[in-house]
């Protein structure tokens, strides 16, 4: 239990000293201050430091001066009208009534003049604190922010080789205490509401410095930020401090910069899209003579740049040789092949977007596959003067695109196309097409069909030989049957015909009529077998 409370407590404590440090300490007035009741007063500084003298021998800066501090101070008159104040703090040894009557502090900054202030001690105090450390704070010493400054502390009189010297930065603008009360630097706070539709920023500026009128633009953060000419000025009259800004693209660089109407007014920058990566990798340009690929950077961005070809699974395979780093110069790649399958990939940290420039355009060159007689015929055409490889390789199973057979280069005049047969070659073979005398281009693959071609003829000609025989037989019956039911009626009615004979008929007559009717009825049945008989043998 004891542990976790310790632990707490410094928690606690460490919170505290942080406050501490972005909360500068206040004062009501300059002034100096010696402890112990050690009687001093704050004489005018003076231009040129006097001659140092030699000390004795038990007078040094480790016995005279020591625990010396320094430390930045604030001042307020109002709200938003503070002063920064140095505050210097050192303990001095009076070691005799007569070598030390004071001490004298001085502040150096590049480009400035020295300031120094003397701070004597009184007569009776220095007898009455006698061989005893002092305390000697004084925070006269007005500063600005972000100031580098040097301070020497020495002696009166001044003793050569006894000083106490030290460099101090004041606080920078950055410091929150600072941005809120004084002048230089109160920058405002800003916020927005985003109108995607629209292409909107709504903008509120609060804390702005009173009595001033407020400055708002958008602009290009780099170095600078370089404006994009969208400008307004939010007035000090106007209760509601907000203003609307439209944008053309939500750019990661894209930044909402505000500062102050006053003359060297520090500025705050809010970037509203600054993970927008996605909006980078527009703006890819080719030029035909050269066949160059451009892209610059809209945005500094520390990518990596390649080609790569896009394959038919949606994976994208680099380019040997094509990687390039970009920050902020332009990206080139010179001799290129246009073709839709063709891309430009961009690489950020484990993210990466694939841009395809050629994918909707006019294509230079392509393959077309047609079908003639059986076998399929490949060529290659061309809007350009182009020469290409042709490399014939077998495939298997187990290695879609497998060894070299052959290899041939062909020229293709502009709109001239140039035929590959590919009549007699065996099944499972791929024709891979690449364009030479070029950087960079990528391979088209056609494996050609002609084994499933020929086994479809095969065996659609197999069912033709079975149909064809079995409709023939199934006519041939048809006709059979309907002979037979003819020559069955034709026989009814002739058998009726004879029974219906009259009875002055004599035998001869009747036995001529039955002669005659055996003959025809011996010739009708032999017609129909006569025709059985060819339509078996067909």
């Amino acid at each position: 239990m004891i542990p976790w409370l310790l632990l707490l407590l410094s928690c606690c404590c460490f919170n505290g000293a942080a406050k501490g440090i972005s909360q500068l300490e206040r004062i009501d007035r300059c002034q100096t201050k010696c402890y112990q009741g050690l009687g001093c007063k704050t004489s005018r500084e003076y231009w040129f430091a006097d001659v140092c003298q030699d000390p004795t021998k038990h007078l040094n800066s480790a016995t005279l001066l020591h625990n010396a501090s320094i430390s930045t101070v604030m001042r307020c008159e109002q709200k938003q009208k503070c002063g920064l104040y140095l505050r210097i703090r050192t303990v001095v040894q009076l070691m005799d009534k007569d070598s030390i009557h004071g001490i004298s502090i001085c502040t150096n900054s590049a480009g400035m003049m020295t300031n120094c202030q003397t701070i004597q001690f009184t007569k009776a105090s220095r007898r009455s604190m006698l061989g005893m450390p002092v305390t000697v704070e004084n925070d006269y010493t007005e500063v600005s922010p972000n100031q580098q400054l040097e301070v020497t502390v020495k002696t009166v009189p001044s003793y050569c080789g006894i000083t106490w010297s030290s460099k101090y930065h004041t606080p920078e603008c950055s410091n929150e205490d600072l941005r809120k009360n004084v002048p230089e630097c109160i920058t405002g706070t800003l916020s927005y509401v985003l109108s995607p539709e629209k292409k909107e920023l709504t903008i509120s500026v609060t804390d702005m410095l009173a009595d001033h009128d407020y400055n708002l633009r958008l602009c290009h953060k780099d170095f600078i930020c370089i404006g994009t000419g969208v400008y307004t000025q939010v007035k000090k009259e106007n209760p509601l401090k907000t203003a609307v800004l439209p944008y053309s693209r939500p750019l990661p660089c894209l930044c909402i910069e505000g500062w102050s109407a006053v003359v060297d007014a520090p500025r705050v920058q809010v970037c509203p899209f600054k993970d927008r990566l996605e909006e980078l990798w527009f703006g890819i340009t080719f030029d035909p003579l050269e066949e160059a690929l451009i892209w610059e950077p809209p945005c500094p961005v520390k990518a990596v740049v390649c080609l790569c070809e896009n394959k038919e699974d949606d994976v994208c395979v680099d380019l040997p040789d094509s990687s390039q780093s970009v920050s902020r110069d332009k990206v080139r790649f010179a001799k290129v092949d246009p073709h839709p399958k063709l891309c430009m990939k961009f690489t950020v940290g484990s993210q990466s977007w694939i841009k395809c420039p050629f994918a909707d355009g006019i294509r230079v060159w392509e393959v077309t596959v047609s079908t003639q007689h059986g076998h399929e015929e490949m060529q290659i055409l061309s809007r350009v003067k182009a020469n290409f490889s042709v490399e014939l390789r077998s495939t298997s199973a187990e290695s879609p695109v497998g060894e070299t057979n052959n290899r041939k280069f062909v020229e293709v005049d502009k709109q001239k196309p140039v035929k590959l047969e590919l009549k007699g070659e065996k099944c499972n073979l791929c024709q891979q097409v690449k364009r030479i005398y070029v950087k960079y281009a990528v391979t088209v693959v056609h494996c050609t069909q002609l084994c499933m071609f020929k086994s479809s003829s095969l065996a659609s000609s197999g069912s033709m030989w079975i149909i064809l025989p079995a409709a023939a037989c199934l006519s041939g019956i048809i006709i059979i049957t309907l002979g037979l039911c003819l020559l069955l009626t034709i026989y009814r009615k002739r058998k009726e015909k004879d029974i219906c004979l009259p009875e002055k008929h004599t035998d001869t007559e009747v036995s001529e009529l039955q002669t005659q009717l055996t003959v025809k009825e011996r010739i009708l049945i032999s017609e129909p077998l006569k025709i059985m008989r060819r339509t078996t043998y067909f």
